[in-house]
């Protein structure tokens, strides 16, 4: 009789064939299928030749291969193609089988598909998966979520093809209900936006106020990796700078400055504005790359609109080191501004979010892996209820002792008319955060004046409102007092 697989895959895109790989080589035989059946052939003809991997040509074949309760990923599109093939296999499955969506979905996407699922008998699971081609192939983090009793049927799984730390830990794990795990990978994405935005900023700072050759930045970036900001983004960028083309330019310089995106970072920006929390970095770093994307109109701009040209008089190598640490402030606050939105969103949705096994999780595989974020599982292993990571004792000293180069990066940058708006912006976070009064009293007297939306007085209880009459001509009546 022949033998059924562990799990199948539908998808195979870069994810998907990478994933199966990485399944089968840890012991486990997977089916497979994909729209275009032509795939499923190359597949395994090509990369899956010789290894326990079954091609199937449509949903039922791939359906009847499997083990029960039979488990079927997804590795397709996000949207449309989700629900359209959640329909296909709905009929095919019985109770306590399981589908798993492994895709870039919007959370609210999962929560609903989650109820919708268990409503057929069935189980659902929306798993963030980050890595890329390479971290699918040799161990990805994977952030699951959605129906519980669906773990212990996949965790086997899930944690042998995870990356793993130093210490063998499994970069996966358990992470909360309906589209928890989606909301955290969304939230990763998002940081990853920030870092990435940061690094491009210290690059044009270096190439146009500092005047570095693309082989002094390379350097400089390796350095850097060697330090607290050791991660995989600062490694490949310095790989990136030291790049030559085949006429052995810079090959970096010969790519179009339009910067493109799938809209996770966009997701991550709207939800916090939903749920409150001034998420500045990640937005900025998010419009950075629309206003990237608007090059024919920069090109007539840089013609008309002028600024200060660039020049350096200070030492240069104090001012890498100011650079490094405007960096390494402005990534704090990226992921200090992260986790409070999935502290908030953990609140509203119920979760029960782990923060520091969070931390764990992106420790390997994914995109922003960092040894920076063992401070951060250290940091909400001994305060589970921290509320800014601002306000752990290690990042608190970090930043007091980077502030000052931090001002001065911002101030250079400013001054020489080169954009920095996601150190900026983290410094303007920085600076509001830790001041007891900001000049929204002014705002809410602003508000009460024009629209007698209200306020509250220093000197009387919270809670209480007041309206004034501003120009003795209006009357007494005031709006409702209620905030979104």
């Amino acid at each position: 009789m022949k033998q059924l697989s562990d799990i199948g895959l539908i998808g195979l895109a870069v994810m998907g064939e990478n994933l199966v790989l990485n399944m089968e080589s840890k012991g486990f035989k997977v089916s497979v299928y994909n729209r275009s059946t032509d795939k499923v052939t190359n597949f395994i003809s090509g990369r899956a030749k010789g290894k326990n991997i079954e091609g199937a040509y449509s949903p039922e074949e791939l359906v009847k291969s499997l083990k029960r309760p039979r488990k079927v990923m997804l590795m397709i599109k996000a949207g449309e193609a989700v629900d359209k093939t959640i329909e296909s296999l709905i009929p095919l499955l019985e109770k306590g089988d399981i589908i798993i969506d492994g895709g870039n979905t919007h959370y609210p996407d999962t929560d609903r598909r989650t109820k919708y699922v268990e409503s057929k008998g069935l189980l659902y699971i929306g798993t963030g998966v980050s890595g890329g081609e390479e971290g699918a192939l040799t161990g990805p983090s994977i952030m699951p979520g959605g129906s519980h009793k669906a773990w212990p049927h996949v965790e086997n799984i899930f944690k042998n093809i995870a990356a793993k730390v130093e210490d063998g830990t499994p970069c996966c794990d358990w992470v909360g209900e309906n589209g928890a795990g989606h909301f955290v990978k969304m939230v990763h994405n998002g940081i990853e936006y920030g870092d990435m935005q940061i690094i491009n900023e210290a690059y044009h700072i270096m190439k146009d106020i500092l005047k570095m050759s693309h082989d002094e930045m390379h350097h400089i970036f390796k350095e850097w990796n060697s330090g607290p900001l050791d991660s995989y983004l600062i490694e490949i960028t310095a790989d990136i700078l030291e790049f030559k083309d085949s006429d052995g330019e810079p090959l970096v310089e010969k790519i179009v400055d339009t910067a493109g995106q799938k809209g996770t970072g966009k997701w991550t920006a709207i939800t916090a504005l939903d749920l409150g929390i001034p998420l500045t970095l990640i937005g900025e770093a998010v419009f950075s790359r629309t206003l990237s994307a608007l090059k024919d109109e920069r090109i007539k701009a840089s013609k008309i609109l002028h600024g200060p040209k660039p020049v350096f008089k200070g030492n240069k190598k104090s001012f890498l080191n100011d650079l490094h640490d405007a960096v390494y402030a402005a990534k704090i606050v990226s992921y200090a501004q992260g986790y409070a939105l999935m502290s908030a969103a953990a609140k509203e949705k119920g979760w029960g979010l782990n923060y520091g096994g969070i931390a764990q999780m992106w420790r390997g595989g994914c995109i922003i892996r960092s040894v920076f974020l063992d401070n951060i599982k250290n940091a909400y292993d001994n305060n589970p209820k921290l509320t800014n990571l601002l306000l752990d004792p290690f990042f608190k000293d970090v930043i007091e002792k980077a502030q000052s180069g931090w001002r001065n990066v911002v101030t250079t940058a400013v001054s020489n008319g080169i954009p920095v708006p996601a150190i900026t912006t983290a410094l303007n976070y920085y600076d509001g955060y830790r001041s007891s009064r900001l000049p929204a009293n002014l705002l809410q007297a602003q508000r009460d004046y024009f629209g007698a939306h209200m306020y509250e007085r220093r000197d009387k209880p919270k809670g209480e409102f007041f309206h004034t009459n501003w120009t003795g001509k209006g009357g007494t009546t005031s709006s409702t007092t209620y905030n979104i």
